[in-house]
């Protein structure tokens, strides 16, 4: 298993793993033991990914870099302004072209995603930026998104999916989100020892639960026969824009804070932090406002995510040769 040590995350193997297993057994996914099923777990696993989310923060560290406010509000719009309104932007020309109208709304949840946390503070750190600026908008980003991601996506999902039901949505988040971040923030100074003492298990039951999020939407997915039903073209014309999106983002995030005078610390934040999109929220987002088949969704935040982690990893390296 050496092999897995050279990619830049292992866990990217296992959700194609995860892909390739859903579309050779995609009838786990309808497994049920009386009222218990698959969904269940999920949405176990969801709460716990939260509450361990509210007790890893550490509010110290979190707001003791408020004064640099400037650079904060730069990043939090790019992440939640700047992208979902260049998508927007083609909005008037996909909507005369209903057969993409459901790819188009998966890129636009790509857009509307927080930040990474643990990646954007690791590759931070690498390329010699600013580390506690870092922590604060990788956290800061998490928090925000689960309110103004659904929020954005509302605009949406009542004309991709009739049953949408935007004040179900919110008391589901409120539910398996909001209150589990809120109660692990209250016990952070009770267990948080607990949970750094244990950080690596728990990390593991995180990926878990995406995992098992990636199985069950791609398994139904499959049993649908959508992608069958897209085609080839539009998946590899999707995988193209995200990859546009990402480079429009990264250079353009890097000439505005060259234009605002910021040092080079936290050009590099600025430039990480803004252009990072988490799986993580996307996952369990998805999990909670979407119904019916997800998979379509997470296609391009997959795809995003894997893509960023690759080009910064060289990127962060390379920044960091720089100061040595």
């Amino acid at each position: 298993m050496r092999f897995l040590k050279k990619l830049p995350d292992p866990f990217i193997l296992f959700l194609f793993i995860a892909i390739l297993i859903a579309y050779v057994y995609p009838n786990i996914s309808l497994w049920s033991y009386r009222d218990f099923t698959l969904n269940t777990v999920i949405d176990i696993g969801i709460i716990l990914v939260f509450l361990f989310y509210g007790l890893k923060l550490n509010w110290k560290d979190v707001f003791k870099d408020l004064s640099n406010w400037k650079m904060h509000l730069l990043i939090q719009s790019i992440t939640f302004i700047f992208f979902p309104l260049l998508v927007l932007c083609f909005y008037p020309i996909i909507k005369n072209y209903p057969a993409y109208f459901t790819l188009y709304v998966a890129i636009f949840y790509l857009a509307v995603l927080p930040s990474t946390v643990s990646s954007s503070v690791v590759m931070v750190s690498i390329a010699k930026g600013n580390i506690p600026s870092a922590i604060f908008n990788a956290s800061i980003s998490g928090l925000i998104g689960i309110i103004v991601t659904p929020l954005w996506m509302s605009l949406f999902l009542s004309k991709s999916d009739g049953d949408f039901d935007l004040l179900g949505t919110f008391l589901d988040l409120v539910l398996k989100i909001i209150l589990p971040v809120f109660i692990g923030a209250i016990l952070q100074p009770y267990l948080g020892f607990f949970y750094n003492k244990y950080k690596k298990q728990f990390s593991n039951l995180d990926k878990f639960t995406i995992v098992l999020i990636v199985y069950n939407s791609f398994s139904h997915t499959f049993l649908d026969g959508l992608f069958s039903k897209l085609g080839l073209l539009p998946l590899a014309i999707v995988s193209i824009i995200v990859i546009a999106i990402f480079f429009i983002f990264f250079n353009l995030s890097k000439w505005i804070a060259k234009k605002m005078n910021f040092n080079r610390e936290d050009d590099i934040t600025i430039q990480f932090c803004a252009t990072k999109k988490s799986l993580v929220h996307g996952s369990v987002i998805a999990a909670v406002i979407f119904t019916g088949d997800i998979g379509i969704y997470l296609i391009p935040i997959m795809l995003y995510h894997t893509f960023q982690l690759i080009y910064v990893s060289y990127i962060a390296n390379q920044y960091a040769k720089e100061v040595e």
